[in-house]
């Protein structure tokens, strides 16, 4: 799952320097309170595979078991993992300094059994979101910071990934107790990240990305999400 964060992360930042933004124009002088990411909203009903304006990852045998679905009177993406891996990113760039607070929701149906993403045999979840900071050269220096909902690791832990030096995940939610529910998680990711790495970023956010993986304990996941955006505390 991490090197294909990597790799993502790796072409948005390319993506970047062309001055890709968040949409067809540029950003006003007046910021916006809110930073978008994705709501759904302009996602065709009953899309399958990878959603418009998003990326996939490029190894690997991705199933991209993803529907758009009407949850609750909004559209949500629905996310299936058997025994694979799949990630999606969008490119972003902007100022987490400006729009610090990541904010989204979720709802989680099946954890991959046995899942524990401090642990390289064990590093599948039904729900992560990562947030991006690419530094050139990107697959050795870029900072990665994943939300995820993990299987066992104990909400509050904060761990490396094994697997790559790169990423650090922040477990938010954890274990089968609020399966089914509905959750808006709300994520200083400025506060975070000076946290796990000591200092501010002097970077811009480059990518987005949201995966789903029971590869590593052969198992099944399955989760949705909603609304993903930045804001401004």
């Amino acid at each position: 799952m991490t090197r294909t964060v990597i790799a993502l992360a790796t072409t948005a930042a390319l993506a970047a320097l062309v001055l890709i933004t968040w949409g067809p124009t540029p950003l006003r002088a007046a910021d916006p309170a809110t930073m978008p990411v994705e709501n759904w909203a302009g996602q065709p009903e009953g899309k399958t595979g990878i959603p418009d304006g998003w990326k996939g990852q490029n190894w690997g045998s991705p199933k991209y078991d993803f529907r758009i679905v009407t949850d609750g009177g909004r559209k949500v993406i629905h996310l299936k993992s058997a025994g694979d891996s799949s990630t999606i990113s969008k490119e972003v760039k902007f100022d987490v300094k400006t729009w610090p607070m990541l904010q989204w929701s979720w709802r989680v149906v099946t954890l991959p059994k046995g899942g524990n993403a401090c642990k390289s045999a064990t590093d599948d979840e039904a729900a992560q979101i990562y947030v991006t900071f690419p530094r050139f050269p990107q697959a050795v220096r870029s900072r990665i910071i994943s939300y995820i909902w993990d299987t066992t690791a104990p909400v509050g832990t904060i761990c490396k990934s094994e697997k790559t030096g790169l990423v650090t995940y922040v477990v938010v939610r954890s274990g089968p107790a609020d399966l089914g529910k509905w959750f808006t998680e709300s994520r200083n990711v400025l506060e975070d990240f000076k946290k796990v790495y000591g200092e501010a970023p002097g970077e811009d956010v480059g990518a987005i990305s949201m995966a789903i993986d029971s590869n590593d304990t052969s198992s099944t996941a399955e989760s949705f999400f909603g609304e993903i955006f930045f804001r401004k505390p």
